[in-house]
């Protein structure tokens, strides 16, 4: 489905139902009146399979929805922001945890420019720990309202909650960055690990059926991005298999079943099976 196209000069956001009186907000609102909020978000699709391309990290910028609701006056009995769409999509998110959790914003751009037709143009909406299905782009209204409905992709038989499952990834074996030391060749291999905004407290790589082996992590650029981590691996020529598992921040480790993406995202352990007979870049 190609995406929609937005007419930036004449879209409004309506803001309706329990609030103090239905509003009209356009960007220029959100621009000039608040003051802007950016941070690093790595965001997920549910359908991305277990090293798959459906993921990526970005530079978010917007309006905490909690300052918006304040000044929106919504109302106590509101229960439930109705989120719908340009593209058809409709979603709902809890006002509670907007209020509790700053983190929940509208993004209006992604690396310093405005959001492009294809990733949301003009508003989209940013929720920690959840897959993309719970986060409409091409955002056309808001409704608050007291009882809470099913999703475009709930109605389809997806998640209900969409909570980030813990991943990670092997992204590179770079024998063409080996390097020597006391003797020994070794292997750069790497990758991410995720976790929604549960963090990352290990990664361990395991080489054939040997012992698990602790990797190095790089410290994140954000308490909700990925984790890029680095094991140096002492080269040994063979046809080897390679494997990788994470644990959250308090200690869980991820899914190691495999599990397809349908209903609540894929969970399993990535194995990468390669001969390596030098460490000169030849594989």
């Amino acid at each position: 489905m190609r995406p929609p196209r937005v007419d930036g000069e004449s879209w409004v956001l309506p803001v309706t139902g329990l609030v103090a009186e239905p509003l009209e907000i356009t960007i220029d609102d959100l621009v000039d009146n608040y003051e802007p909020v950016d941070q690093f978000v790595t965001l997920s699709c549910i359908s991305n399979r277990i090293a798959g391309n459906l993921i990526g990290t970005t530079r978010w910028t917007g309006v905490p929805l909690h300052i918006l609701m304040e000044a929106w006056g919504v109302s106590p009995s509101a229960r439930w922001l109705h989120i719908t769409a340009a593209d058809g999509f409709d979603e709902y998110l809890s006002v509670s945890l907007a209020r509790r959790d700053e983190r929940v914003m509208l993004t209006y751009a992604w690396d310093g420019q405005p959001l492009t037709q294809d990733h949301g143009f003009p508003l989209r909406v940013y929720i920690p720990d959840r897959y993309g299905m719970k986060q409409p782009k091409w955002i056309t209204g808001i409704e608050f309202v007291a009882d809470k409905g099913e999703g475009y992709w709930v109605r389809r038989g997806w998640s209900e909650e969409a909570l980030v499952r813990t991943v990670s990834v092997i992204d590179t074996i770079a024998t063409d960055h080996a390097f020597e030391r006391d003797g020994q060749t070794f292997i750069p291999i790497g990758g991410i690990a995720y976790s929604g905004a549960k963090g990352i407290s290990r990664v361990e790589v395991q080489l054939n059926d040997g012992e698990w082996t602790e990797a190095e992590l790089r410290d994140p650029i954000s308490e909700i991005t990925w984790v890029i981590w680095r094991y140096d691996w002492p080269f040994e020529a063979g046809d080897h298999r390679f494997r990788v598992r994470c644990y959250d921040a308090a200690g869980n480790m991820q899914i190691t079943d495999t599990n397809d993406v349908r209903p609540d995202g894929a969970t399993g352990v990535h194995v990468i099976r390669r001969e390596i007979v030098a460490a000169d870049g030849q594989a």
